[in-house]
């Protein structure tokens, strides 16, 4: 964190007033001077490293580090979280041996700054861990943190919040240390009651600032209400929430919102000693000697320039949030335009407004959390591939581009260790996972009619317990409403996104959304639009057009919008009554104009299709001892299984099923000979409540 980034109210816990409409103009009598006070900047005299020590009710707090074993800390003298470690030799052996990486400070599973107030860490067990520090790794400047040395940050006064470490669509990447955003989700943040969100997020420190130099604001990760960087950060207090940009507009790195912050920017340099130490004094000394000093500013500016005393409108903040808010909506509606804005089908709100409808019942999502247990992360070497679920018996289903670069198809061996890990829920957890034995059944091709094969088939070893097979869950596309996926994007952490089907009508639409709001260009991720990596404005037609013709094209697949991007290829979704449907298998990605990674539509390929392969697969393999495994596991829509399946052996005269009966007339397989008795039949297959 740069000490320039700072305002000189910055530590204050006294509220701001701001912003032009913030106030009401009073006729100016005779300044008043706070009693005792001749003269408002000598009115204290400098601190003496006595009470800079001050101390306060002792806490007490566990840490743990890489050698997993916790020590006790107490603490009784006022400091940051950093100083209370310091005090541990252990603490200050492992902060030798990690010279040149970043101290990163883990509190309930998020990343807190290490000049958080150790005062309020009370009865707890904090992480410590070292990451590769940023180019810039930021250091925290004595005078952001002398108020926190110097006790002048009671607990009461503190508020919490957390930020999650991705940004929005358009500004992605918000974290000076990429490291931070890849093993956290979420970072700490404190502020001071009264003070603005921008300050506390500038003194924390881990921030790039174009989160500051962009008309960003803070969404609520559960509720979507807005919260803009001038507001006040009190009622964030133990929230979540997402930067995001609500507008293309570039704010100035520092804007006077008010007469008081114009003084404040004109006599930032000029700060002398004595203003320093006014900002170091306890919370009520501070209040007295703010108000000497700006009613004797008041008193000389009055007398050249005519300014006038002000006094704040009572729930004025809320007033000029309503009011921001409106102009910007009309501005916006003169931009564009009545006719065009009356072309927005309710679908895009759909889509990217989470409505209510993608709301589902605590019961449905109780199902959903116990059916997860049975998704994994796929590892190639111990490094993230993409995700996958535990189809039957021992067999994982993934997508087949997963394994691709690693599978020689002639030899049906993998070049590379592979493995699955059904518990990746937390950054803290970590198993070995289960060793991927075979690659039983894989396809990776584009048939006649366009459609994409791409689907793998992995037997998994058998030396852990494993969770519920989703074949019993298993279910046939649906025409429309609601879906669950659930997986692990971005090689995160098991995740769930509750989203909404774009019916094969609407698909075209949703493109021309995208081609509106990327009007400044974009750069597909296919060399064929690739000119020296520069971003060009006429490709964007040609892309989405490209895009349009491309999706609808894909007549056997199930269309969405997820932030399912990359890493999740092999998620399982789900419908609205819990049946695994399809798999989730790509989307058409792109770069806008900022560089940032973005997704016009996702897609999945249905279950359905994927398991008719898979069966023939294994009779023209001859591999029964699957087929029975597969059998073994009923389903309530087997028997539609076997009339869709049957019909495709009709249709493509599939020899291999007569020449595997033929085989098997002999044997005591009675269970494959009525399998393919039923398929070869010339009548319509009986129930199969007998396999």
């Amino acid at each position: 964190m740069r000490s320039e980034n700072m305002s000189k109210k910055g530590s204050k816990i006294q509220p701001r007033k701001s912003g032009p409409m913030d106030k009401y103009v009073k006729p100016c009598g005779k300044p008043e001077t706070s009693p005792g006070c001749a003269s408002p900047l000598t009115q204290r005299p400098l601190s003496t490293p006595k009470q800079d020590e001050e101390l306060h009710a002792t806490h007490s707090f566990e840490w743990v580090g890489s050698d997993k074993n916790p020590t006790n800390l107490t603490c009784g003298k006022t400091g940051t979280i950093e100083d209370s470690l310091k005090k541990s030799a252990q603490f200050r052996v492992l902060a030798k041996k990690n010279t040149n990486r970043e101290l990163v400070i883990v509190r309930d599973g998020r990343a807190i700054s290490s000049h958080f107030p150790c005062s309020f860490i009370k009865n707890e067990r904090l992480t410590v861990k070292y990451i590769k520090a940023a180019d810039k790794h930021s250091q925290l400047p004595r005078n952001r943190a002398s108020a926190i040395r110097q006790g002048q940050v009671p607990p009461d006064k503190l508020v919490v919040f957390h930020v999650v470490t991705k940004g929005g669509e358009k500004v992605a990447r918000i974290m000076k240390n990429k490291e931070l955003k890849i093993k956290f989700e979420e970072i700490t943040v404190y502020g001071l009651k009264g003070e603005k969100v921008k300050e506390a997020l500038k003194r924390d420190g881990r921030l790039l600032k174009k989160a500051f130099q962009t008309n960003c604001a803070l969404i609520d990760k559960n509720t979507e209400v807005r919260t803009e960087m001038h507001n006040l950060v009190d009622d964030l207090d133990g929230k979540t929430v997402k930067i995001k940009m609500i507008s293309k507009c570039t704010q100035p790195e520092s804007q006077p919102e008010s007469l008081e912050d114009a003084d404040v920017l004109q006599s930032e340099s000029q700060k002398s000693d004595s203003e320093i130490q006014v900002e170091n004094q306890d919370p009520q000394q501070q209040s007295t000697t703010n108000q000497s000093v700006t009613d004797n500013i008041s008193k000389g500016n009055s007398k050249q320039n005519g300014i006038r005393q002000t006094e704040k409108i009572p729930n004025s903040e809320n007033l000029k949030s309503h009011l921001s808010f409106q102009v910007k909506q009309r501005v916006k509606g003169m931009k564009t335009g009545l006719s065009k804005r009356s072309n927005i089908q309710n679908l895009f709100r759909v889509e990217y407004g989470k409505s209510a409808e993608t709301c589902r019942e605590v019961k449905t999502m109780k199902k959903l959390m116990a059916l997860s247990d049975s998704v994994c992360a796929v590892r190639i070497n111990g490094k993230p591939s993409g995700s996958g679920f535990l189809l039957f018996d021992k067999f994982v289903l993934t997508n087949g581009h997963v394994i691709k670069n690693i599978y020689n198809e002639s030899t049906k061996q993998l070049s590379e260790s592979m493995t699955v890990h059904f518990s990746f829920e937390s950054l803290d957890q970590w198993d070995s996972g289960a060793k991927v034995e075979e690659v039983t059944a894989w396809e990776y091709y584009c048939d006649n009619s366009g459609h994409m094969n791409d689907w793998a088939l992995l037997r998994i070893s058998s030396d852990q317990k494993l969770p519920r097979c989703l074949l019993k869950h298993f279910g046939f596309l649906p025409s429309g409403g609601g879906i669950c996926i659930i997986g692990h994007p971005n090689d995160g952490v098991k995740k769930i996104d509750p989203c909404w089907i774009i019916p094969t009508d609407n698909r075209k639409q949703v493109v021309q959304n995208h081609c509106n709001g990327n009007l400044d260009g974009v750069l597909p991720d296919s060399k064929q639009y690739f000119k020296d990596q520069e971003y060009i404005n006429f490709i964007t037609n040609n892309f989405f057009e490209s895009v349009s013709q491309s999706v609808n094209g894909l007549k056997q697949v199930l269309t969405y919008k997820s932030c399912f991007y990359f890493g999740s290829s092999g998620s399982p979704v789900f419908d609205e009554h819990c049946n695994v449907v399809a798999m989730h298998s790509a989307g058409y990605e792109y770069r806008n104009g900022r560089g940032e990674r973005s997704s016009v539509i996702e897609f999945g390929y249905p279950l359905s299709l994927i398991l008719e392969h898979i069966i023939i697969q294994m009779v023209e393999n001859a591999r029964f001892d699957v087929l029975k495994k597969y059998l073994a596991c009923n389903y309530s829509q087997h028997q539609n299984m076997m009339s869709n399946l049957k019909k495709l052996v009709e249709s493509r005269n599939l020899t291999s099923f007569q020449k595997a009966f033929n085989n098997l007339v002999h044997t005591n397989e009675e269970r494959l000979k009525m399998f393919f008795g039923l398929l070869l039949q010339r009548e319509e297959p009986v129930p199969m409540d007998t396999l």
